[in-house]
């Protein structure tokens, strides 16, 4: 299985290039069915993995000027604070056994991965889900208010602390639909708070986990190397006629994780 995750690892790195997020959806899978690692820990190292590769993807949109640094700073800031309090206090106050139905026992692990299928399926409706009218068009005016804003970068941020996802499938959709952002320039944006968020999670993580750093480095190449093929394909196809096709892939490996953790575990 770890010729298949190393593969995997590169297609991680190509989600984010290509369409800004999704990266995360791909890497605790991975390392938690592919490689065999415990869920908290594949959550910890997502954190490093997308952080990390999210900031070689912003890169080549800086230097485009597809990064709109006011949302980035808006949003950035409470998903930053709610990564923190969630990773010191919400997750270690989590049960190892949650709670039992018959002879099915919840454990942390099961909970953590439950949590992060439903946001997979969720998150696979706004990426299949075709936008009509007036929602389609984009302007680089925002017509909701700061607070929504920081709403939403709150939940970006619990999302991201409690289950290691960058949230960039989260966040794609906010500034897309929410800010009007064009589909490109929200890539970029979505990279420098997917970057912030991931890594300053995993910095609070680092203490209370032994890190396998040859094992992440490795991960974390193969991550890079497909960013910049992502990022390099996204010159000549249009991310927009992606988002569809990933999206039913996102809610076919929802289903899989739900069904694996509850059925077949």
């Amino acid at each position: 299985m770890d010729i298949t995750g190393y593969i995997a690892s590169i297609f991680i790195g190509i989600s984010l290039g290509l369409i800004g997020g999704g990266g995360s959806i791909l890497t605790v899978p991975v390392l938690v069915y592919l490689f065999g690692l415990d869920a908290l820990l594949a959550t910890a190292y997502s954190l490093f993995i997308v952080g990390s590769t999210s900031v070689v993807g912003s890169f080549s949109y800086f230097k485009k000027g597809l990064v709109s640094i006011k949302t980035a700073i808006i949003f950035g800031i409470p998903s930053i604070v709610a990564v923190f309090l969630t990773r010191a206090y919400i997750v270690p106050a989590i049960p190892e056994e949650v709670f039992s139905i018959a002879a099915f026992t919840v454990t942390k692990n099961i909970l953590l991965m439950l949590l992060f299928a439903v946001l997979m399926i969720f998150a696979s409706y706004s990426m299949i889900k075709k936008c009509k009218g007036e929602d389609c068009l984009p302007t680089d005016t925002p017509t909701v208010s700061t607070l929504l804003i920081v709403i939403q970068g709150i939940f970006v941020g619990f999302v991201t602390g409690l289950i290691g996802a960058g949230g960039g499938f989260l966040i794609i959709p906010a500034l897309v639909n929410l800010l009007r952002l064009e589909f490109k320039k929200a890539i970029g944006t979505s990279l420098v708070i997917i970057a912030l968020n991931s890594l300053f999670g995993f910095a609070i993580s680092v203490t209370h986990y032994t890190i396998d750093w040859i094992f992440l480095f490795k991960i974390l190449a193969l991550a890079i190397t497909g960013v910049l093929i992502g990022s390099y394909l996204s010159k000549k196809i249009d991310g927009k006629k992606l988002k569809p096709a990933f999206g039913w892939f996102v809610l076919l490996m929802g289903i899989y994780i739900i069904i694996k953790e509850t059925l077949l575990n």
